[in-house]
């Protein structure tokens, strides 16, 4: 006996069946946690203003949400009153910008994520070694600018194929390559692939510099792209991390994905021949937005979802020491909260 192979919807005519497949893990990551809770923290325990050198995370709504409250964000320290607070980013910053935030008498509170502290005494370590040191990144990117402020006299940026041609080194044996955090994981050896064409004996940082939050986010898509004919992808235009998965969901087989702030920027022509749709979002979302993506295809008939689970992530920072004093310190606040 034969049997015929089984008829698509297209073959049939029929309408794709409707399904969203859910990302886990996704949405923030420690590092955002912690940047965003001391924000709020330092809210309640010293009052408003409080202002915040960049944005405190690259997300537009954590942005305007604080800045109803009482935040005040400033690109530079010297915007900041003479003697004020002052939060640095959870991207980190240059020496430089602590100097200035000292001469001018303010009071800081060093919201750096512990993992790009990390990145930066390493090329702490590296330059008082006397190695050359190039920083895979993007240019522009304050994490990157923090990170280079460290020892801008050893470090070289290598953002562009066309930048590994551009690198000068001294000595062939004493050269290292480190990241910015949030980079694709992909993209990032691809770069030091080719710079390992110039240096045979380039170094690698004793541990990934790619977070874990961005790791596995990105793992998360690459496990369900090849089935989504739409991949959402929840973040802000300004967000590296954000902007990387989008680009991963279409590497590893996505039909389409788009960056989206919020669900009312979804095209429902997006929408138009379309059966399976992936959601994520990047390390500085909030899940409340995410669901809100979830409502509007289910209004639509997407209705079914399914949670694809890479990872587990029980990571957790404490707060910067700077505010965990004042908040033991503090009668209002239940001993314990972090």
């Amino acid at each position: 006996m034969t049997t015929s192979p089984q008829a698509t919807d297209a073959d049939q005519g029929t309408q794709p069946t409707k399904r969203v497949l859910l990302a886990k893990p996704r949405g923030y990551c420690a590092g955002v946690d912690r940047a965003v809770i001391t924000v709020e923290k330092a809210l309640e325990t010293y009052g408003a203003p409080i202002y915040v050198r960049k944005e405190i995370v690259h997300n537009k709504h954590v942005v305007e949400t604080l800045r109803e409250r009482g935040v005040i964000f400033v690109d530079e320290t010297d915007e900041v009153p003479e003697g004020a607070m002052v939060v640095f980013s959870a991207h980190g910053v240059s020496p430089a910008v602590h100097e200035e935030a000292k001469r001018r008498n303010l009071r800081t509170i060093d919201a750096t994520c512990p993992l790009v502290t990390k990145v930066h005494k390493e090329v702490n370590r590296f330059a008082r070694d006397d190695y050359d040191i190039l920083l895979i990144g993007h240019e522009g990117h304050e994490e990157v600018e923090g990170t280079a402020g460290e020892a801008p006299e050893r470090v070289q940026l290598v953002d562009k194929p066309e930048d590994v041609d551009k690198v000068e080194i001294r000595d062939p044996n004493k050269v290292v390559w480190l990241s910015q955090t949030t980079l694709s994981v992909d993209e990032t050896m691809e770069r030091v692939d080719q710079l390992k064409g110039r240096f045979p004996d380039l170094q690698a940082p004793p541990s990934d510099d790619i977070c874990y939050a961005t790791s596995n986010r990105q793992d998360a898509v690459k496990a369900m792209a090849a089935e989504c004919d739409l991949v959402i992808v929840v973040g802000s235009q300004n967000s590296s991390n954000s902007k990387r998965l989008v680009e991963v969901a279409l590497q590893a087989g996505a039909t389409a994905s788009y960056l989206v702030d919020y669900a009312d920027q979804v095209d429902p022509a997006w929408l138009d021949g379309v059966g399976t749709v992936g959601v994520t979002s990047g390390a500085s979302v909030p899940d409340v937005l995410v669901f809100q993506v979830l409502d509007f295809l289910a209004e639509r008939g997407w209705e079914h979802v399914d949670e694809v689970t890479t990872a587990n992530e029980k990571v957790t920072f404490a707060l910067p020491r700077e505010l965990r004093k004042d908040l033991d310190e503090n009668p209002r606040n239940p001993k314990g909260v972090r």
